[in-house]
């Protein structure tokens, strides 16, 4: 990450029905190892004017073999990564459209499933902010 000023990060809250996408992060991820997350990652460099939602379709399909629709803003945040890097995170609300969770990216993901929203915010490996996140996702529905 060194290579950005501020990287701009998506976290992909995928909804089908009453549950949502979550991964367990990666023993080796710089940050939130082992936690649970929705699914997401950086905005390339180079993107074009649709980065959010091309980034969100992106990284549920490469992560976790998922096509997501309707890709919609819930939310934003700023935050310091625990190497010191700069971050925007950008939450979007998705749509399910099609595929089963599988690990893609193991380098990145550990596991993937699907949980019920009040299963995903009492759970003891979801970060506060992760919570934070999925409230707001909640209310947009």
């Amino acid at each position: 990450m060194d290579d950005y000023a501020l990287v701009v990060n998506v976290d992909a809250a995928v909804v089908r029905g009453d549950d949502y996408l979550v991964v367990r992060r990666s023993a080796a991820e710089d940050h939130a190892a082992g936690t649970l997350a929705f699914p997401g990652g950086k905005v390339e460099p180079d993107a074009s004017g649709d980065a959010i939602w091309e980034t969100a379709r992106r990284e549920v399909r490469e992560e976790v073999g998922v096509e997501v629709s309707a890709v919609e803003y819930v939310t934003s945040s700023t935050f310091t990564a625990d190497e010191g890097t700069e971050c925007l995170n950008v939450v979007v609300r998705c749509e399910y459209e099609s595929g089963e969770p599988e690990v893609r990216e193991p380098e990145e993901v550990a596991d993937a499933f699907w949980l019920g929203y009040d299963d995903l915010v009492g759970h003891e490996d979801v970060p506060e902010y992760v919570e934070v996140y999925a409230d707001a996702v909640e209310e947009s529905r």
